[in-house]
């Protein structure tokens, strides 16, 4: 692969995407019917989604399982978005807790222009995957942390960085505390293509990262020993629980969470 990126070497990227495919950890272990029913999924919601997506019971249960890995890959992948900028020149990204429990801290003695044109020398960032994981209290609390940082420091800025915004964009970030709105120049909201290219100087340095990014998790996973193929045997155990009969399928789906209840313990 022909590597043109110049803010981040080959072989720091492939680490970097190697170390966050480990961190799926035992969610590529494979799943069978224990593990699958762990948490005692919700048989009524199964029995829902088989019918009105009109899917077969063994879509349905591959969906079920794919559900059950997702709920925690999101950690995953805020770990790649987050500790990348520990490769890029003059980021920092803090162990979890210090320097003010900052995602990363950006310093540059030249100056950081801001787009009014002021100029500032350190950013502090708060990173999330979307724009709409915090409810208004995680909101305030951010922010409210971010005006104690200009507080203690007038020649820095405060940046919430959404890897998935709504678009592009360096805007001030308004939001509401204590029932009043509230907004300051110096904390922004900043899609993670913008924050890229504070970083960088590279308008397209996160296009760059997305376009390497496929054809380098294929590499790892293609020669890691370490990365295992799951193979799930929910939908075969089941299927032998109902006497081979698709059909039959539903009343095994109960006995998963009603074993117990009053009817369904009689079942055979």
């Amino acid at each position: 692969m022909n590597w043109d990126i110049s803010f981040i070497s080959e072989d720091n990227f492939k680490k970097h995407v190697e170390n966050t495919i480990n961190k799926y950890g035992d969610k590529l272990t494979s799943f069978d019917l224990v593990r699958f029913n762990k948490n005692i999924v919700d048989p009524i919601k199964l029995i829902f989604d088989n019918i009105v997506y009109r899917n077969t019971w063994e879509e349905t249960i591959k969906n079920e399982i794919f559900r059950q890995r997702d709920k925690s890959n999101n950690n995953d992948i805020g770990y790649f978005h987050q500790y990348i900028f520990k490769y890029i020149d003059k980021c920092t990204v803090p162990d979890n807790g210090t320097l003010g429990g900052w995602d990363v801290i950006y310093k540059n003695d030249n100056g950081i222009t801001m787009p009014d044109g002021n100029v500032v020398h350190t950013i502090y960032v708060e990173m999330k995957n979307k724009h709409n994981t915090m409810n208004s209290s995680s909101a305030a609390k951010t922010y409210i942390k971010m005006q104690n940082q200009l507080l203690s420091d007038d020649d820095c800025a405060c940046f919430l960085v959404e890897a998935i915004a709504k678009e592009s964009q360096n805007i001030k970030w308004e939001t509401t505390v204590d029932g009043k709105k509230v907004s300051h120049r110096f904390i922004r909201r900043v899609s993670m293509d913008k924050f890229y290219e504070i970083v960088t100087e590279d308008t397209n340095a996160f296009h760059k990262i997305c376009e390497k990014l496929p054809k380098t998790i294929q590499e790892i996973v293609n020669t890691s020993k370490n990365i295992s193929i799951p193979n799930d045997t929910v939908y075969k155990e089941l299927l032998e629980a109902a006497n081979n009969d698709e059909g039959a399928i539903a009343m095994s789906i109960y006995l998963l969470g009603f074993s117990s209840y009053n009817g369904f313990n009689s079942e055979n």
